[in-house]
C-alpha cells in the first residue's frame, strides 16, 4: 500500500541544533543587580558621595552608561550636576550662540598648533559620521580647547590635549563642556599645562619606584630604561593610546574618581601585567624594552588593570615613595589634588598653585644658572674659601629670586655640598 507523503522528515542522522536555554533567573539577577548600581550612582552624586563614587567607578563597568557619566563627572570634578534641558521655544538660543564672549579675548599663542592636532582628530571614533559632520565635530573640538585657553591665557597647551577634549566633547553636554574642562585642566592635569614639561617627567619618576616597591625583579630588569615609555598614555590620561570610545569612558570614570597620582599606579598596573614578555628581553636591550612598554597591550584587560591599581595604590601609597619628597612639588596637582581636596578645590585655588609652580621652575633655572656660574669658576672660589661660595651663591640668587612659598623643597633633594649650600641660602632668603 502506498504510504502518504507528509512533510520532509529530518534525516535520522541529523538532530536539530541544539540552543542553550536562556537562563531567566540569571538574567534577571544581573538586570537588576544593574539597576541597584544606576540608582547607587545617581543617588551619590545627588549627595556628592566622593566615597562612594570612588568605589563605584572600580567596580566592573564603572559608572555603566553616558547619561550617568554626564551627572558623575560633572560632580567629581567640582561641578554641579547638569540641568535639565529647557523646553524648546522659538526664543531658545541656537547652541553656538549660547555664550561667544571669549571671542572677543585675545587669541592664545598655541592656537595654531591647535588647528594642526584638531585637523588629525576623530581618527578612531565615532566612526560613523559624514564628512560634513566630521567638520562639524572638529569645529566643535577646536570652539572648546581655543575658549578654555582664551580664558585661562597662562595655561600651555600640549600635544595630546585634544586628545582629553574629544572625550569630554564627545560625553558631556554642550553647555557643560568649558566648566568641566577648565577644571580637569586646572585641577587635574595642571602639572602639563606649565611652561615646561619638567613637572610632568618628575610625575614619570613615581612609576620606577610603584616598580620597585611592588615587584623588585621587575623593576631590576628595566632600571636601565628610562621611564619615557609612560609619557604619552600619562599624560592625556590614556586618551592618545586607547582607540575605542566605550575604553576611554570607562577608564575617565576611575581617573576622574581618584586622586590625580592614580593614573600612575594604573601604568605600574599595566607594566606588571606584561611581567612575563619584559623578563623575556634582555635587559642590556632598551630600545626594545621602551619600545614594547611604550604601546598599551592588546586586548586591554580594563578590568583587571582597574583592581590592580587600586590595591596597588592601597599598598604603595605615594607619600612612601622616594621620589615623592624629591621630585614632586609641593605644588604639583599630584600634591594639592589629594583626598578629597580634589573634588571640592576652585579654579582659583588652581590658579594660585599653577603661579605658584611657574615660580619654582624659575627658581630652580637660577639655582641650575648659579651652579654653573660657581662650577665655571671653582678654581678661582677654591682659593678664597668657602664664605665666598656662600656669598657668591647668595648674591646670584637674590638677584634672581622671587618669593614662592615651596621653600621647603629647595636644598632637599640629594647632591653634594653645593646643593646643600644653595639650599640653605634659598631658606634663607625666603624667611
Amino acid at each position: 500500500m502506498d504510504m502518504m507523503l507528509g512533510p520532509e522528515a529530518e534525516p535520522a542522522d541529523e538532530k536539530p541544533i541544539d540552543e542553550k536555554p536562556i537562563d531567566e533567573k540569571t538574567t534577571n539577577r544581573k538586570d537588576e543587580a544593574v539597576e541597584r548600581k544606576k540608582r547607587a550612582i545617581l543617588e551619590a552624586c545627588k549627595t556628592r558621595d566622593f566615597a562612594a563614587l570612588r568605589a563605584l567607578a572600580a567596580s566592573p563597568g564603572g559608572f555603566l552608561t553616558d547619561t550617568i557619566r554626564q551627572q558623575a563627572w560633572l560632580v567629581l570634578l567640582g561641578l554641579p550636576p547638569p540641568p535639565p534641558p529647557p523646553p524648546i521655544s522659538e526664543d531658545t538660543k541656537p547652541e553656538d550662540e549660547e555664550d561667544n564672549s571669549w571671542r572677543s579675548l585675545p587669541p592664545h599663542r598655541d592656537e595654531d598648533q591647535v588647528q594642526l592636532d584638531v585637523n588629525r582628530a576623530f581618527v578612531y571614533y565615532p566612526n560613523d559620521q559624514s564628512d560634513t559632520q566630521l567638520s562639524h565635530s572638529k569645529t566643535l573640538l577646536s570652539t572648546l580647547i581655543v575658549q578654555t585657553l582664551r580664558r585661562h591665557p597662562y595655561l600651555s597647551y600640549f600635544q595630546g590635549y585634544h586628545d582629553i577634549c574629544q572625550v569630554l566633547l564627545l560625553t558631556l553636554p554642550p553647555a557643560s563642556q568649558p566648566a568641566a574642562l577648565s577644571h580637569l585642566s586646572l585641577l587635574r592635569i595642571r602639572d602639563f599645562m606649565l611652561p615646561n614639561l619638567l613637572p610632568a617627567i618628575s610625575q614619570l619618576r613615581l612609576l620606577p619606584d610603584i616598580l620597585r616597591s611592588s615587584d623588585p625583579e621587575l623593576w631590576h630588569h628595566l632600571s636601565s630604561t628610562e621611564p619615557f615609555f609612560a609619557l604619552s598614555g600619562t599624560l592625556t590620561m590614556y586618551a592618545h593610546d586607547i582607540t575605542t570610545l566605550g575604553e576611554i569612558t570607562r577608564l575617565f570614570d576611575i581617573l576622574l574618581s581618584r586622586d590625580p597620582v592614580f593614573s600612575l599606579y594604573l601604568f605600574a598596573a599595566i607594566v606588571r601585567s606584561r611581567r612575563e614578555e619584559l623578563l623575556d628581553i634582555p635587559e642590556n636591550e632598551p630600545e626594545m624594552l621602551h619600545s614594547v612598554l611604550s604601546k598599551l597591550p592588546q586586548p586591554l584587560d580594563l578590568e583587571g588593570l582597574i583592581t590592580q591599581a587600586v590595591e596597588l595604590e592601597k599598598r604603595f601609597p605615594p607619600e612612601g615613595l622616594r621620589s615623592w619628597r624629591w621630585e614632586i612639588s609641593r605644588w604639583s596637582v599630584l600634591k594639592t589634588g589629594r583626598g578629597n581636596r580634589v573634588y571640592t578645590q576652585g579654579l582659583e585655588e588652581g590658579r594660585d598653585a599653577f603661579e605658584r609652580q611657574v615660580k619654582e621652575l624659575e627658581w630652580r633655572e637660577r639655582v641650575k644658572k648659579a651652579r654653573g656660574v660657581v662650577w665655571k669658576n671653582r678654581r678661582a672660589i677654591r682659593g678664597v674659601g668657602f664664605a665666598v661660595v656662600v656669598a657668591v651663591v647668595g648674591v646670584v640668587l637674590r638677584r634672581y629670586y622671587h618669593p614662592v612659598g615651596g621653600y621647603r623643597q629647595f636644598g632637599e633633594r640629594e647632591g653634594g655640598m653645593l646643593e646643600y649650600v644653595i639650599g640653605l641660602v634659598g631658606r634663607w632668603w625666603m624667611r
